[in-house]
């Protein structure tokens, strides 16, 4: 861990080992931490909070401008670090180590162009009185990172945070902490203080509970499960902590009939295969209008029986596993539910070599099966529904409990917006699949998949608190 700049292990030495889930190879350990270590790292929090308030908001972009330097000098190292303790392909940890730069720089420009504002006299009697508002920090903001995306999730957290002048306790995946250990180190070298971020290891129900259960944080950045989610609220609450929840989805892909089959084809590539379909975004829904649902099944299985399955580490490859046997026996079992309720596995359906699970295309779903609703498969596994009406399509995405982002494929651009208008979610995308996200996109969900928006167009206000000022008689 590093705790006030230094790397330290738990106090009592006991240590959580980290794996790759594609050989089982025995990577490193890294400290489970005790209570003490955790209090500890919020103690000296305390000092960097006040520290970073009051360092000037110049250095404190200029600093982060370093740190997106020194990741894009190391990205090679990061990403095998990524690649070897997540599983995923080198091509995906390379697409996401090497728009981290971009990340914090948009962040940080941002921050320097962050204004105030001064507010009218509309009301009789303030009419020689003058307010203004300014933006100060929250304070100790624990961000709490998700296995799937570490890397990327880690900048969208941090660099809001350390822009607005709030120190950060970086609490990173148990699974696979590598990455966020080594981008803390690259914080540090950027010259932002010890005391300003630290990274503390460790389980989430220890490490991560007694974190946003202190008195001593002022705010909380998860990325997680939705019940993590709600039950991390839940603690939050009883200090009244700023929340922001990034958290599941069971996105929808409609597809109508006179869309582009082949183009649908690549965003599944990329929302489905990527990541083994471990991502929040991705399209966990594929609902084809019925003319071109047989057609469009075809062409699926056609392509995905050309996909290269296996080790990570090979450039060739475009799928590699799941980040544990846990997560893919889990995604096994909900295939087999999902069969058991009707459905027919057309492709794929298997786990292999423990962590490895095959791209898996199910039809014959109906909107009443589980998958269909609120059962978010965190795998490579594409449930295909059949719609009539863009009426239906619409009703069938909204009957979840989930709403993060969704997307729409045809050549009638009303349609689109129609649909796009009446989805329930915080993002749609015209022309393409859910996962889409850039440095300012404000990206978050309705319903149960979160609370707040990450994004340089938002998130710069939600880790920061407005103070007004009042001039009184001044005018």
């Amino acid at each position: 861990m590093i705790i006030g700049g230094e790397k330290v292990d738990s106090r009592d030495g006991k240590v959580i080992e980290v794996t790759n889930p594609a050989t089982m190879e025995l990577l490193d350990t890294v400290p489970s931490a005790t209570s003490e270590d955790v209090e500890r790292a919020l103690d000296i929090a305390q000092e960097g909070k006040r520290v970073w308030a009051q360092t000037p908001l110049y250095e404190r972009c200029r600093k982060l401008m370093a740190f997106a330097d020194l990741v894009e000098e190391n990205k090679d190292e990061l990403a095998l670090l990524l690649c070897k303790e997540t599983g995923k392909a080198i091509k995906d940890a390379w697409a996401e180590v090497g728009g981290i730069p971009s990340v914090v720089r948009a962040y940080a420009e941002r921050a320097a162009h962050l204004y105030g504002s001064c507010l009218s006299d509309v009301q009789p009697g303030t009419e020689h009185d003058l307010i203004i508002t300014i933006r100060e920090p929250l304070g100790v903001i624990v961000c709490v990172i998700p296995f799937n995306f570490p890397a990327g999730t880690l900048a969208h957290k941090i660099a809001p945070a350390l822009a607005m002048g709030n120190a950060v306790i970086v609490k990173p995946p148990s699974d696979n902490p590598l990455n966020n250990i080594r981008m803390v180190e690259l914080l540090l070298e950027a010259g932002i203080p010890g005391s300003v971020v630290q990274v503390v290891t460790g389980s989430g129900s220890v490490v991560g509970k007694e974190l946003i259960a202190s008195p001593k944080i002022d705010g909380l950045s998860l990325t997680g499960s939705t019940e993590v989610g709600i039950d991390a609220a839940q603690t939050a609450a009883k200090h009244l902590h700023h929340v922001m929840l990034e958290l599941g989805g069971n996105d929808s892909l409609i597809v109508f009939q006179d869309a582009d089959l082949k183009a649908v084809i690549n965003e599944l590539f990329r929302s489905k295969i990527s990541c083994c379909g471990q991502i929040c975004s991705a399209t966990k829904r594929l609902l084809v209008q019925n003319p071109v649902k047989d057609a469009l099944t075809d062409l699926i299985v056609e392509e995905f029986s050309k996909l290269k399955v296996g080790d990570p580490l090979d450039p060739e490859t475009d799928m590699g596993c799941l980040i544990s046997e846990k997560a893919a026996i889990e995604v096994e079992n909900q295939v087999k539910h999902t069969i058991e309720q009707g459905a027919r596995c057309v492709f794929g359906g298997k786990r292999f070599n423990r962590t490895f699970f095959e791209p898996t295309v199910l039809v014959d779903v109906t909107p009443d099966m589980d998958i269909a609703k609120d059962m978010e498969i965190f795998g490579p596994v594409l449930p295909i529904i059949g719609f009539d009406t863009w009426e239906e399509a619409v009703a069938i995405t909204n009957a979840s409990k989930y709403g993060l982002m969704g997307g729409v494929m045809t050549k009638d651009i009303n349609i689109a917006m129609k649909v796009a208008m009446r989805m329930e979610s915080g993002g749609v995308v015209i022309n393409g699949a859910g996962r889409y996200r850039t440095p300012d996109f404000p990206f978050g969900g309705y319903k149960m998949s979160g609370l707040g928006r990450e994004g340089a167009s938002t998130t710069l206000e939600e880790m920061s608190q407005m103070k007004a000022i009042v001039l009184k008689g001044v005018r």
